[in-house]
């Protein structure tokens, strides 16, 4: 790692687009002779935020040795243009800011990109065009398929975490406008969002300042196809070295995992995942009500400068010499390496009931053997009183807390293991196949994975969400990776519901696949899931192996 620091001089500098707009940057330099290589952050809430809540300032990478560009993307900031989110443009503008990055005083002609969720699609739209300055990317938390990583959750919109976004983007807009009543209007209601019917100021500041009307294109595309396939970033030939950084309780840990895996298969150039016990904002020793300990602090920063160092001054840091995983167990709270994202054969736990799981938490069981006896639980979805969202990785906040006070409604069937004789140890994909049929053509389910405490209290560690439309048993809901040890004694539950809310929007029941909810129109919907030998109802998991369980700690 690079030894000696620098003290640093901050400038602002603009580059004009090949289609004339001005976007402005805070130029962070070494200040001092010489040329040193460029960092790059593209990002839309205002260049001097940089990242830092979840980086470290541009200071600190610019005292190492670089010249670290932090830019307002097209119409963001005192950058020229319109913002539309992930539009074309960002390809375009993000092949002349590398370029022009790599031309600037002191710069030795090479530049790396960082940043985490939008700044990370911004690597990736900067890398399509392959700009030959360009030599290597960090992207962090990204969406890369628009539709299923970022707004959809198997065909459930991401409600919560998209109107959070898209309201804190309108608000920009409003302030970049002058527009202080909008600006007031919108501040406050991202504060306490309404997510049944608000208020006719709030919808008229929204729809007049939403960039490009997203949202609401959002809402009317449902399903994928070409509005969404426009935004992909296009890839194919693209073959530079990438870290990608995620989080066990990250919305988009999806899209992260999906595009290591793409590039791991397609190209031979360094690709290393890091996942940490993290929410999508911060990365910190603590998700929710769970402290996972000091070695759960980030150690993305110099994690990174030992990448920046290799590629952009190639200073030997042994890099090469690290396995390409490294995941955060949570429960022994250390990581582990890994030499590819695991993918054991699914261990099956398998569910059982007295008919009560809605009642009573001793009627369903999780069992590792397959129930000869059928038995079925019937539960009730009321809109009027949703199961409300509790931490996990899509809703605010987000993380792992004890929802023993959830599992005690009766529209929440419980499954509980016995307690474990030996420690579990659990990596990779995670699903849940139940046989569930609806009293209408369309219903949800969420299912959420928990571990249970020897005093009974109860922590979700995973879940999954899934919107069903005349769906035939069985039905199979995928959940969030993840990588954990439940300890000897613990006992594992699986909960499931017909809502998360507002997590997702309450689902209408009818065939129509649409997300524009009119609650006159919600109804109460029956559900009845079945178990037993005739109809298998199951938790896969993802046990790992003796020879999987050696843990090594991440040295950075």
């Amino acid at each position: 790692m690079t030894a000696q620091r620098y003290s640093v001089k901050k400038t602002t500098a603009s580059l004009q687009t090949r289609d004339g707009i001005r976007l402005d940057a805070d130029v962070y330099t070494p200040d001092t002779t010489g040329q040193f290589p460029v960092l790059l952050m593209r990002q839309p809430y205002g260049r001097a935020i940089a990242s830092t809540v979840v980086y470290a300032h541009p200071d600190w990478y610019a005292s190492h040795g670089y010249i670290v560009v932090i830019q307002d993307v097209r119409g963001r900031g005192s950058s020229q243009g319109n913002f539309i989110p992930f539009s074309p443009t960002e390809v375009s503008d993000g092949e002349d800011t590398v370029h022009w990055a790599a031309q600037l005083p002191q710069s030795n002609g090479k530049v790396g990109m960082y940043g985490f969720s939008y700044q990370g699609m911004t690597q990736l739209y900067a890398a399509q065009s392959q700009p030959e300055p360009l030599k290597v990317l960090c992207p962090g938390m990204v969406g890369y398929d628009l539709y299923s990583d970022w707004a959809y959750e198997n065909g459930a919109f991401y409600l919560q975490a998209s109107l959070s976004w898209a309201v804190q983007l309108a608000a920009e807009t409003a302030r970049i406008h002058g527009d202080i009543n909008a600006h007031k209007v919108l501040f406050t209601a991202a504060r306490d969002l309404s997510y049944y019917d608000p208020s006719p100021r709030f919808s008229e500041s929204f729809r007049k300042y939403v960039p490009g009307f997203f949202y609401y294109h959002w809402l009317n595309h449902p399903q994928p196809d070409d509005y969404w396939a426009q935004f992909k970033p296009d890839l194919t030939t693209v073959a530079l070295p990438m870290l990608h950084i995620g989080g066990w309780f990250d919305p988009y840990l999806r899209g992260t995992l999906r595009l290591y895996e793409e590039m791991q298969e397609k190209t031979h150039s360094l690709q290393h995942l890091l996942i940490g016990p993290w929410v999508h904002i911060p990365w910190g020793r603590k998700a929710g009500s769970v402290n996972y300990g000091p070695e759960a602090i980030s150690p993305v920063d110099p994690l990174q400068l030992r990448w920046f160092d290799y590629f952009l001054k190639e200073i030997e840091t042994n890099i090469h010499q690290t396995a390409p995983v490294c995941l955060f167990e949570m429960g022994t709270n250390q990581w582990r390496y890994f030499e590819q994202f695991p993918t054991p054969s699914p261990t099956a736990y398998y569910l059982t009931t007295t008919g009560l799981a809605s009642v009573r938490e001793d009627s369903g069981q999780l069992t590792p053997t397959l129930p000869q006896t059928p038995g079925q639980d019937t539960f009730v979805h009321d809109p009027w009183r949703p199961v409300p969202a509790l931490g996990g990785h899509a809703s605010y906040p987000a993380g792992s807390f004890d929802r023993t006070h959830l599992d005690c409604r009766n529209d929440v069937l419980t499954y509980t293991s016995d307690p474990l004789t030996e420690d579990l140890y659990l990596a990779g994909d995670v699903a849940v196949e139940v046989d569930c049929v609806a009293d209408h053509p369309s219903f949800d389910l969420c299912a959420i994975l928990c571990q249970v405490t020897p005093d009974g209290k109860v922590y979700n560690f995973t879940q999954g969400y899934i919107r069903l439309y005349e769906a035939t048993p069985p039905v199979k809901i995928p959940l969030q990776a993840t990588c954990i040890c439940v300890p000897v004694g613990y006992r594992l539950r699986l909960s499931l519901s017909a809502a998360c809310y507002p997590a997702y929007p309450v689902n209408v029941g009818t065939d129509k696949v649409s997300n524009e909810v009119n609650f006159i129109d919600a109804p109460i919907i029956t559900l009845r899931v079945r178990c037993g030998s005739e109809f298998p109802a199951q938790v896969l998991l993802p046990k790992l192996t003796a020879d999987q369980q050696k843990a090594e700690k991440l040295t950075g």
